[in-house]
This record gives structure tokens, sequence and C-alpha cells, in this order.
């Protein structure tokens, strides 16, 4: 089964959004955000769709050498994982940047701290939760399949369009994984678009999910993209 982010619709509330794209598909991804802030588990009792979260991102690193920073973000994140633990939503995280090359070390030692304590809460919850990899910014964790070593077994959440930012796309379909970010670019911007209207090989992508087993949400910007994206890829 394909999925649909809410990212494509976060302008409306989230009960509109759960409401659109539960008539598209069986799961959804829930991106914990701004009008999708999700910190009760009862609206989701009314539907049957399957879900997951995205946890809060804009602010957060859990890799940060401010050490009041770093607990404030594994907060948000042990907060989210309370809630997706009620309704057994597995969660995907952002795995944290260094703003100075010279602080790699130690925002490496404070990611490691972070992510002890994150495995901690996640089995105290009985909760699911993998790292996403990212796009092509300066000092950010996980953005090559080498770097996948930092998260140090946990789970591993692919998102393609961040991948054919950093030219290795095909390196990491080699991977293992267990969840999936579909979404197109010509790979030089993270624009987020529909499938189809960038340059990544869609086909293989479809391959490497299927062989892995994996859950694979479509993240694009519009809703109208997002139900493009989904014919295109029901059809490979």
């Amino acid at each position: 089964m394909i999925g649909i982010s809410t990212y494509c619709l976060i302008e409306e509330p989230l009960s509109r959004a759960l409401d659109r794209l539960s008539e598209l598909t069986g799961l959804i991804e829930v991106m914990d955000e701004g009008l999708h802030f999700a910190d009760s588990p009862e609206l989701f009792g009314s539907y049957s769709s399957d879900f997951i979260f995205h946890a809060p991102y804009h602010g957060m690193n859990i890799a940060c050498v401010f050490e009041s920073v770093r607990k404030a973000s594994v907060e948000v994140m042990t907060d989210c994982f309370a809630v997706a633990a009620e309704i057994g939503a597995p969660v995907v995280l952002h795995p944290g940047y260094f703003a100075w090359e010279n602080e790699r070390e130690q925002a490496n030692r404070q990611f490691n701290k972070s992510l002890a304590e994150l495995s901690s809460a996640a089995r105290e919850l009985s909760v699911a939760f993998s790292f996403e990899n990212m796009g092509d910014m300066n000092f950010f964790n996980l953005r090559t399949p080498e770097d996948l070593a930092i998260i140090n077994g946990i789970p591993f959440t692919l998102d393609v369009g961040h991948a054919n930012l950093n030219r290795c796309l095909p390196g990491f379909l080699e991977t293992k994984f267990c969840h999936m970010h579909l979404h197109d670019n010509n790979g030089k911007r993270d624009t987020h678009s529909p499938v189809g209207e960038g340059d990544i090989c869609f086909p293989a992508v479809m391959a490497a999910m299927r062989r892995e087993h994996a859950t694979a949400v479509i993240e694009v910007k519009s809703f109208d993209g997002a139900v493009e994206s989904l014919r295109a890829l029901e059809a490979l």
C-alpha cells in the first residue's frame, strides 16, 4: 500500500486533511506540526486508516551542542511518541545537525545521548521509530549511505527526494529500510514535486520498496500532486 503524508494539506485543519486523505488511501503519515500538531489520540479513533507520525522538526535538534536545546528536542519527540503509541503508529525522526564543522564530534556525542534517551522512551511506550536521511544541507546528519552507522541499527526511513539531491539514491536503494518518503526533484532543489516532474527513476524505487516489504508515503506539496503521484505509482 502506498500512503500519503498530510504535508500536502498542511494549510488545512488536521481533521479535514484526514477526511480527504482517508478517501484515497488506508495509510496516512501525519506531519506533526502547525495545524497538524497532534496532542491527543482521540481524533484518530474515527478513522480506519493506519497512521505513521512524522515528529516535529522545525526548531528541533537532537544533536544540538547546547544541552538545554537538545533536552527540549528529545522531550518534544517523546511527547510525539506518547501520542503515536496510543494509536499504534510508528514515528519518523530527523537526525539533527551541527552548526560548525569543528562542532561535529561534540554534536555526535549529543546525538548519541539523545539516541539512548529516545530508545529508552520508545521501549517504555512500546512505539517503533526510525530516522530519515536528509537533503543537501551542510552539517545535517545522515545524508549518504555511509552515514547510516550514526543511527546505530535504528530502523531507517529512505527519503528518495533527499537522496536524489545528494546524488546517492542508487546506493540508498541497496540498503535496508522500513519506510519511504516519495517525492520528485531535478537534483538541484528540494521541491517535493509530484512523481514524474523530476528525474528520479521511480520503477527502481518501487522495486526496492517491494524487495524490502517497506511502507511508503507520498510527501508532496499539493493535494492534486499527491493524487497525481498516487496514480503514477500504482501503475508501476
